[in-house]
């Protein structure tokens, strides 16, 4: 049964009302219906979950959420309307902006099957105390020996041609091997590798080892793979940058148009002067390029004529909300336009579910990444986890 034990119902449809009822004591939830007017007024019921109804008579349901974030609730919220979709998923990125913990939005009238599925969607609360507990602060004399012992690896995962389902390249993902944490995830030590300004070593150290395992990444495939590798903003203000990595790869005897540079949208507009230098030389030497989580950050359409760019990534986000928000299919249908019309290839990241793949093959996109297809894995992992892909 579902952990939670309290569930406020804030809308004025008496048989709707009822109907949550039945259903969510059904479920062993215990369903306050509170006055709307005292809600507003700062009298609110401690609650786990609190549905809204976005419309009215006498409040909207934005002023009830305006309630809930100013009241800090820790409540999880689902939102429920009659109004159009596009407005009820607007709302619901509202709430969220506020803080509010939403697990999602039903369009009236709906079927108890997608209110089960929303409620099973609902998570228990987390103890961010506890969480923050487990990792323990690193020091920066841990990060700068780190750099120097090299205790980090990459992770590989497979990028897909969509059109046929071949593997046609990797992208190389760090990882720390420390000795004493284990494998540490790059969210808790790249942005302070920034702060102390060790990412450019930890750049090369990241392009050695892609270079170095390139030819058994080809192997494993049995052709001829492209390798993505993800760059600072800081290397794309080093002048010298394309010169050492064209020397390096040299050194590895790996071609530069089977390198693919991933640098960020934010990052390449801004810090837009140095970059063009830099980006439009990478692309004389023939490394290709490729702008990462395109569309969420800085707006790009004045400088994405500008930017030599081969690929565009359709940010994870976009993809993950494609079955729920109409917004995103629309964002992701116009990237892959974009990226065609400009003659780049178009990758869709966060690929988790088989609808999701066909969503982005039925509108033409080239690559798809994702777990569905791979989670990343060490090198040595490799050519057992592309059998399964294969089965």
């Amino acid at each position: 049964m579902p952990f939670l034990k309290r569930v406020l119902v804030i809308d004025d449809d008496e048989y709707f009302r009822e109907f949550m009822q039945s259903v969510l004591e059904g479920l062993d939830y215990e369903c306050i219906f509170p006055d709307v007017t005292e809600l507003l007024e700062g009298t609110m019921p401690e609650a786990d979950l609190v549905v809204v109804d976005l419309m009215m008579p006498k409040v909207d349901g934005i002023e009830v959420l305006r309630a809930l974030a100013n009241r800090k609730s820790e409540a999880q919220v689902i939102l429920m309307s009659g109004i159009a979709k596009r407005v009820l998923e607007m709302a619901e990125k509202t709430a969220r902006s506020l803080g509010l913990r939403v697990v999602g939005s039903l369009q009236k009238p709906f079927r108890l099957a997608e209110l089960w599925s929303l409620l099973e969607g609902v998570a228990e609360p987390e103890n961010t105390n506890a969480q923050a507990s487990v990792q323990p602060l690193i020091a920066d004399e841990e990060l700068h020996a780190a750099i120097e012992r090299e205790e980090f690896q990459l992770y590989y995962q497979p990028q897909i041609r969509l059109a046929n389902r071949a593997v046609i390249g990797f992208e190389g993902l760090v990882r720390w091997n420390n000795p004493v944490r284990g494998m540490v995830p790059p969210n808790l030590f790249i942005d302070r590798c920034e702060s102390l300004g060790l990412i450019e070593q930890l750049t090369w150290i990241v392009v050695k080892h892609g270079f170095r395992d390139l030819e058994a990444l080809n192997n494993a495939v049995g052709s001829e793979v492209t390798l993505s590798l993800n760059m600072s903003v800081h290397s794309l203000q080093n002048l010298s940058f394309p010169d050492q990595l064209h020397s390096l790869a040299e050194l590895n005897e790996v071609a530069p148009e089977k390198v693919v540079i991933e640098i960020t949208e934010s990052g390449v507009v801004s810090e837009v002067g140095n970059s063009l230098d830099v980006l439009t030389r990478l692309r004389m030497k023939g490394f290709l390029l490729s702008i990462d989580d395109f569309g969420t950050g800085y707006s790009m359409m004045e400088q994405l004529q500008n930017v030599p760019a081969t690929e565009l990534k359709i940010d994870q986000v976009f993809v993950a909300k494609m079955a729920k928000e109409s917004s995103s299919r629309i964002m992701v249908e116009k990237i892959i336009e974009l990226g065609h019309q400009l003659e780049m290839q178009v990758v869709g990241e966060g690929v988790e579910t088989q609808e999701q793949m066909t969503f982005l093959k039925d509108r033409r996109c080239d690559i798809g990444q994702g777990y569905l297809f791979c989670r990343p894995v060490p090198l040595g992992e490799i050519s057992k986890s592309l059998r399964d892909f294969a089965v």
